[in-house]
């Protein structure tokens, strides 16, 4: 597997990413159509903005509301590289939006991550 893109959690895509082609010279590489999501690249992995509706910002170091992202990870085979993935410790979520394409899978700690086999160009 290889990190194919990392995805952060925010009250409006567009804005962030905004800021992000600015501060790290990317490149817009995909948006839905209501851009509820924005996909950045041109520097590694993907940064993949994602509209949350009920969005509470993350109050660090500590406080009630922590991490606000999770890791996408490129998959050429999704069963396997699941049963991998579980192998190693991580459980499969109770929710699957679409199994087919991606999977949602739990890390030991309980943090949310992808495998994914659709993935854009």
């Amino acid at each position: 597997m290889t990190l194919a893109s990392v995805s952060i959690d925010c009250p409006d895509p567009d804005v962030l990413a905004r800021f992000y082609l600015r501060l790290l010279g990317l490149e817009e590489a995909f948006a839905t159509e209501d851009r509820g999501v924005v996909g950045l690249s041109g520097a590694g992995p993907m940064l993949t903005l994602m509209r949350v509706d009920e969005y509470t910002p993350p109050s660090w170091p500590g406080g009630a509301q922590h991490q606000q992202m999770h890791l996408d990870l490129a998959s050429q085979d999704l069963d396997a590289d699941v049963a991998a993935a579980v192998a190693l410790g991580a459980r499969e979520a109770d929710v699957q939006p679409s199994p087919h394409r991606w999977r949602v899978l739990l890390d030991p700690a309980g943090h949310p991550f992808c495998l994914s086999t659709v993935l854009p160009d």
